[in-house]
């Protein structure tokens, strides 16, 4: 007889998370009505139109912006946080009209989509300054002026890092660039849909999030801009949102991001409770069977449902294979970088040792983890580690 596999576990959720049941429904009955082209001048249009504008009014709402007052800032609807993401930077560097060689600022733990376009800027002359990290994962933020000249253009400064899951200090951040009036980004795509976010208290003058991060559809993202605040697009060939990002917009995408959000949103006291509960059960399970582990960024504030972990003593990239093997899906790093054998560019930048650097995994839960699963996934993830030992013994 074969051997029986076990039952796949799921902790990578800051990967991507599964769509919830009613998000599936309500996309259905979008499919089902059916919502055509919003751009449409008929009635069938302006039906689609009707639903789109409502949701992205309230999806404004959930994240503090205020889509509806005199000075209104501005909710586009794009294809993910990489889009989002550079949007912002290409827009906000081109209404400036920085050109090489202008100067940008971004920090040590962006997301790749961020660190990737920076880095294609560099290579075409503009000036990239990194904003650095300390030992716990936090930005120095005191480190910021001194980074700032007069021919500054841009701040990127994730609001919550996509691997440690330490909880930025953006708001002091876009006080020091308010105050010398450069404009600021902030990734918050790990944030949106995990704590309450208020666009408007941040301070910052875009905000990008997706949401496939939060139980919703993949395909659809959203930045958030601002009011006074332009950013010259990047895409042409329609009038759609502003002609800011043109292009048909999906009634069913945009639906199946606010009900994952407004799920989120009557849900958050008991998600987050349990969310932080299941992270430091977790571990502590795995600290007490291994340890030699560290939690990295343990001493920070953090996302409740992000824990990375360092097994000292064991090679990260046998560690994942051989528990991909036993069922437990993880992560070596960022999900947009996981195909690198190389390590995080953000744990480099926090300086740590090449034994933690070599041996970390990032696990990730969500919504539809259960106590059932922490507790299997602790066990065999000692199991596993115990084996590796054995086998390098040997």
């Amino acid at each position: 007889m074969p051997a029986t596999l076990p039952t796949p576990i799921y902790l990578d959720y800051n990967a991507t998370t599964p769509l919830l049941p009613a998000v599936i429904d309500a996309m259905r009955d979008c499919y089902a009505t059916p919502y055509l082209n919003p751009a449409s001048q008929h009635e069938f249009g302006r039906q689609a139109r009707r639903r789109l504008e409502a949701a992205r009014e309230r999806i404004g709402e959930l994240v503090g912006a205020n889509l509806a007052d005199r000075d209104p800032d501005t909710l586009l609807f794009t294809s993910g946080g990489t889009e989002s993401n550079n949007l912002a930077m290409r827009g906000l560097l081109q209404q400036a009209g920085a050109i090489p060689p202008s100067r940008l600022i971004i920090s040590a733990l962006e997301h790749s989509s961020v660190t990737a376009l920076a880095n294609h800027l560099a290579s075409i002359g503009y000036q990239v300054d990194r904003l650095p990290v300390d030992r716990n994962g936090l930005l120095r933020i005191t480190s910021l002026p001194s980074l700032l000249h007069s021919d500054t253009r841009l701040v990127c400064a994730i609001l919550g890092q996509n691997e440690t899951g330490v909880l930025q200090p953006v708001t002091d951040i876009a006080a020091i660039c308010t105050t010398h009036g450069i404009p600021l980004h902030t990734d918050a795509s790990q944030v949106v849909g995990k704590l309450p976010v208020d666009f408007r208290a941040l301070g910052a003058t875009t905000m990008s999030f997706a949401a496939h991060k939060f139980h919703g559809p993949l395909g659809i993202g959203a930045l958030v801009i601002r009011h006074g605040s332009q950013l010259a697009p990047q895409l042409f060939g329609g009038f759609q949102q502003a002609a800011l990002r043109p292009g048909t917009e999906s009634v069913a995408l945009v639906v199946g991001m606010l009900t994952a959000l407004e799920l989120w949103h009557s849900e958050q006291v008991e998600r987050h409770m349990r969310l932080s509960y299941f992270r430091d059960q977790f571990e502590l399970a795995i600290c007490a069977g291994w340890p030699a582990a560290m939690i990295i960024g343990a001493d920070s504030p953090r996302l409740p449902h992000t824990s990375n972990i360092a097994f000292v003593g064991l090679d990260r990239q046998a560690l994942f294979i051989a528990l991909d093997q036993a069922g437990i899906a993880c992560s070596t790093g960022s999900a947009c970088a996981s195909g690198s054998s190389e390590p995080s560019p953000a744990l480099m930048a926090m300086g740590l040792e090449e034994a933690l650097l070599s041996s970390v995994l990032r696990f990730s839960f969500g919504a539809t983890t259960t106590a059932t699963e922490i507790a299997e996934s602790s066990r065999r993830i000692l199991k596993v580690c115990n084996d590796l030992r054995q086998q390098k013994a040997r």
